[in-house]
């Protein structure tokens, strides 16, 4: 029977008579030829919001979601097609769904409904100006604050989490070093908060855009292109100055070492 079912095609004035008599009737065989006919509809608006680690079949699965409502509340009198009536609400599921479930931890909710705002703004000011939008332009344009657009970028990287496995440069050389590496085993909290004493006291050897390159790219974990967006660089050019940062603070953090361990002696 399903078989026979997701073979048969319907007209659009086939549709219109099986909604009208759903409505009436309310019969479930109805309701799965009605599923059966819209789940391409479902499949093809699911595609438009795939990406990163959000699974199709889950976005598929909201949208039918979506679709079921829409078949139990639309009214053939109104006025309307069906479709102009379930789109909206299947993309609605759909865009709950990734705005609710699909963060990695809690973040508040103004700062899921503005992160992709946000995206979207960044694109389109990115178009019109062709330069990356500064932080203000963005504030200005979705009429927020600067703070709060630098508070959804800051979060937005736990949109996903980070996999102890990830790869972070070590050196010069292109040498990694993974998370896992710099857990810490015994008393880390002690350890970490000397660390970034010691880090603190030789952030003084960076220049003002390096010190920007680096709050970007380690204290807030955007990527390389992200921040050359913020900054208005290109991903070559915010590379070269990462390494030249990173040379420094390392230069700066040996001298910081000796220097202590001679006090210590």
């Amino acid at each position: 029977m399903t078989g026979q079912i997701r073979k048969q095609k319907y007209s659009p004035e086939e549709l219109r008579r099986l909604i009208h008599l759903y409505g009436q009737t309310r019969d479930d065989s109805l309701q799965e030829q009605l599923v059966t006919a819209y789940t391409p509809l479902v499949e093809t608006l699911a595609k438009k919001f795939v990406r990163g680690q959000v699974m199709y079949e889950d976005l598929v699965q909201v949208g039918m979601i979506g679709l079921l409502a829409s078949l139990r509340r639309f009214d053939p009198s109104f006025d309307r097609t069906f479709e102009s009536y379930a789109i909206p609400t299947i993309v609605g599921e759909i865009k709950r769904y990734i705005r609710d479930k699909t963060w990695s931890v809690h973040v508040p909710r103004r700062v899921k409904e503005l992160s992709p705002k946000i995206k979207r703004v960044v694109d389109e000011l990115t178009a019109k100006l062709q330069r990356s939008p500064q932080i203000s332009e963005i504030a200005s344009c979705l009429g927020v604050t600067e703070e709060a657009v630098l508070e959804t970028l800051e979060m937005g990287r736990s949109y996903h989490s980070l996999s102890m496995d990830s790869e972070l440069e070590a050196d010069n050389d292109g040498n990694t070093i993974t998370l896992l590496d710099l857990v810490g085993q015994q008393e880390a909290g002690y350890g970490q908060v000397e660390q970034n004493l010691m880090l603190d006291r030789a952030l003084h050897v960076l220049d003002k855009r390096e010190k920007e390159i680096i709050h970007l790219t380690f204290y807030l974990n955007l990527s390389q292109k992200q921040a050359g967006d913020i900054m208005g660089l290109s991903q070559m050019h915010i590379s070269r100055l990462q390494r030249r940062a990173l040379g420094k603070l390392r230069e700066a953090l040996r001298v910081e070492q000796l220097d202590t361990a001679k006090a210590a002696t």
